[in-house]
């Protein structure tokens, strides 16, 4: 077992790599830039390593500064979380020269998954069912001859990393131009890869992916799906397990789909198979794979009481993952929902500042993964993630009403977040009855932000406590700053 382990993230990713660390008895190092210098999951570190400025690509993006961190720190390994280069093929190869373990699958795995456009070729070849594209394209030239062959609307994506990033919605050939130009900028920045591939974009349709997860010995099983169509911008905002929209018999259909995917580069560690499935025919088809830990690991940790970054660590060790497919299974329902310092009402654009509060609910069935707390700072210079709120329950319904209940108790001040939106989606029936696709926000959800209160509501508020009398509210004591404030006598002053 490795003694010290380098996190190459931030935010509550790293803060949960460093639990699951601390669990096992293993030390953690931290990496931070100029803007994360107070952040929490530097706090919570054995140790911290400066690596730059705020900008990802001298910071989280450089991997000759997170490897030297990791050498200067002693470390045995590097666990890259998801985002930045946890699906960087060359950065595992580097870890690798240097004689440090990459906690995660192989370079090869990552450059034949994570790579989209070749990772999708690859399951042509294996018989999996692909959505309709094209992956080995460059010129707009090229792209608008393949958009009119396929038809539109179709998706112009990154062929490199994932996460909603470096991908544009296409309706008709006068989009196309700013959408290839828009992916590419995103694209580069977020993965330091510019190349894009197009697919027909499938409306109305559910997103589902199965964990699977694998040794280094050969051992490979599928850990069950999660339900993750609930999205803006195409990035997923609420995830849950299991999928109200799949019958035992296709449950299984997919669950092999998946673990044939990854058997078929070798696979080992954590990763996920994501498939598009058509409400109205249930067919599937897949859609790609992300080589990596996911945001919504925790639903199926809840669900199969299986801790996955325990396991991705003792997997990269050389241990070999116990359980068969048949020893596997699911208990309850979870659902994830994804704290985001971002205006719902303004086009989910990022709002930044000081948390100024920030209560975490509490409670039986309920799990927060936290990267801030109140005094912390969000920066635009990176995802305006602030938490993950998980609940567990023993059934669907009781899952949504916990959901419910802890996000009235979550409360954040200092800028705008996402939370009362996630609370009128959950009180949709579209939800309730397991209706929705990925295109339902944007086409079907109207939503409206809460009426702000009035001003003199605020001020009826802030005097509320000047106003009522009580066996404090007497003349103050000679050691306050003001004693003779008229704010504090009793006597009936009145503005």
């Amino acid at each position: 077992m490795f003694r010290k382990i380098l996190i190459a993230n931030r935010g509550e990713i790293a803060i949960r790599i460093m639990r699951a660390c601390k669990e096992l008895g293993i030390k953690t190092v931290a990496v931070y830039s100029d803007a994360d210098k107070n952040a929490l999951h530097v706090q919570h570190a054995d140790e911290a390593i400066h690596i730059g400025d705020s900008s990802p690509k001298e910071s989280y993006l450089n991997a000759d500064k997170l490897i030297k961190a990791a050498l200067d720190s002693k470390s045995g390994a590097i666990h890259p979380g998801y985002g930045f280069l946890s699906e960087n093929a060359s950065f595992a190869l580097k870890v690798a020269s240097v004689k440090l373990t990459f906690i995660g699958p192989s370079a090869d795995s990552i450059r034949l998954m994570g790579d989209k456009a070749e990772s999708k070729v690859r399951m042509k070849q294996a018989g999996v069912p692909t959505v309709p594209g094209y992956e080995q394209i460059e010129s707009e030239r090229d792209f608008m001859k393949a958009a009119k062959e396929i038809g539109y609307p179709v998706l112009v994506k990154a062929a490199a990393g994932g996460g909603g990033k470096g991908m544009r919605v296409v309706n008709n050939e006068g989009e196309l131009h700013e959408a290839i130009e828009s992916a590419r900028r995103e694209a580069l920045n977020a993965f330091g890869d510019e190349r894009l591939l197009i697919e027909k974009y499938i409306s109305n349709a559910h997103h589902i992916e199965f964990q699977v997860f694998g040794d280094q010995h050969g051992h490979l099983v599928h850990l069950f799906e999660r339900e993750c169509s609930v999205q803006r911008r195409h990035q997923k905002i609420i995830e849950e397990t299991p999928s109200p929209l799949l019958t035992p018999e296709l449950r299984a259909q997919m669950g092999e789909a998946a673990v044939k995917v990854a058997q078929a580069v070798g696979y080992y560690n954590a990763g996920t198979v994501e498939f598009i499935v058509d409400p109205d025919t249930l067919k599937f088809y897949f859609l790609e794979m992300n080589t990596r830990l996911q945001v919504e690991h925790p639903v199926t940790e809840l669900t199969t009481g299986l801790d996955l970054v325990h396991w991705q660590i003792r997997v990269a060790a050389g241990e070999r993952f116990p359980y068969s497919q048949e020893q596997l299974a699911q208990h309850g329902h979870a659902i994830e929902c994804r704290i985001y310092a971002e205006d719902p009402a303004n086009g989910f654009l990022p709002s930044t500042g000081k948390l100024l509060q920030f209560i975490e609910p509490r409670g039986p069935g309920i799990r927060v993964d936290s990267g801030f707390a109140a005094g912390s700072e969000v920066t635009h210079f990176y995802d305006p993630l602030l938490a993950k709120l998980i609940v567990h329950a023993e059934n669907r319904e009781a899952a949504i009403q916990r959901m419910q209940a802890a996000l009235k108790e979550f409360i954040v001040h200092g800028v705008i977040t996402n939370i009362d939106f996630l609370q009128a989606v959950l009180s949709h029936p579209d939800f309730w009855n397991g209706e929705v696709t990925t295109r339902w926000v944007e086409t079907t959800f109207n939503w409206s932000p809460p009426a702000e209160p009035s001003i003199e509501s605020l001020v009826a508020a802030s005097l509320v406590d000047f106003a009522v009398p009580s066996s404090k509210s007497q003349v103050s004591s000679s050691n306050e700053p003001d004693p003779y404030s008229p704010w504090k006598n009793p006597s009936g002053f009145r503005n």
